[in-house]
């Protein structure tokens, strides 16, 4: 069902009401921080429950609630990270590991920046095509290829502190293609480290730190979206009660990604997105999904 425009952007979720928007914000919460699609998954549900489509700036807006998780989770790392570049550069030494890594995640937010704003009349546009169910279907399953490739052939050997710079460019580019709904901004960046050779879990590690700038930037500039478009007090307030309940499931989201990479590997997410992938395609090809 198609969204509602405020100023040209999709603003459906506000029709949507509360109890719906929470409902959407546990999804959301869950497959923000899996591979499996946290954008496809806001067009998805509602697309099989019949409600109308959200949109894609509640989408982009609603991955602020995982940044709560993220940081919590790898505190240690964060802080380490943060305190120990800014030291560096008061010493004005360029060459420290935690200087390095921040310069790093900062070079692999350019893409998705860039491409992003290049992007945005298309992903905000009310209708998008970019949001149609044959795209999500098509890049599903052509990220569940990519992903059991990279369980196939890494070595699965490397970890985050030997990164380099030139990996930090290449999984800021696999980044910057989660902007297609489907592709999965951790997927796309936990499939690139592994292809790197990170072991599962350091790769799912380096996927969620690298990620905390991008997320927080598409969150904020969608806020931002949504303010100029003149959003309603009714329509913050529904979208406060889905980033609320999202960050609570952002929490139990985390910590399932990172045990099911630790004990056993990321096969549960190939299956998973080649079936949804398959069935959304083919309930599209025989006309029970639109």
């Amino acid at each position: 069902m198609a969204g509602a425009c405020t100023a040209g952007v999709d603003t459906g979720f506000v029709a949507l009401g509360y109890g719906k928007v929470a409902v959407l914000g546990v999804v959301q919460g869950i497959t923000e921080l899996l591979p499996i699609s946290s954008t496809a998954h806001m067009r998805i549900v509602p697309a099989f429950l019949g409600w109308q489509d959200p949109g894609s700036a509640f989408s982009a807006a609603m991955q602020l609630a995982a940044l709560g998780a993220v940081i919590s989770y790898f505190w240690r790392d964060v802080v380490g990270v943060s305190a120990g570049a800014m030291l560096a550069v008061a010493k004005r030494d360029f060459k420290d590991a935690n200087f390095r890594f921040a310069l790093g995640v900062t070079l692999a937010t350019v893409p998705v920046v860039v491409f992003g704003l290049a992007l945005s009349g298309v992903l905000n546009q009310c209708n998008s095509p970019l949001r149609s169910l044959e795209v999500i279907g098509t890049a599903s399953i052509v990220m569940a290829l990519l992903l059991a490739a990279a369980e196939i052939g890494a070595k699965h050997v490397r970890v985050v502190e030997n990164s380099t710079l030139r990996d930090h460019l290449l999984i800021g580019l696999a980044q910057a293609g989660a902007l297609i709904p489907g592709v999965s901004r951790s997927g796309s960046t936990l499939t690139a480290a592994m292809f790197l050779g990170f072991k599962r879990e350091e790769a799912a590690r380096f996927s969620f730190l690298l990620g905390l700038p991008a997320i927080t930037l598409a969150g904020v500039k969608e806020l931002w979206v949504l303010a100029r478009a003149g959003l309603s007090i009714e329509g913050w307030s529904v979208l406060l009660v889905g980033l609320i309940v999202a960050s609570i499931a952002a929490y139990a989201a985390i910590y399932l990604l990172m045990a099911i990479v630790e004990r056993f590997s990321s096969w549960p997410f190939v299956i998973y997105r080649a079936g949804m992938g398959t069935l959304l395609l083919a309930g599209v090809y025989w006309g029970w999904l639109g």
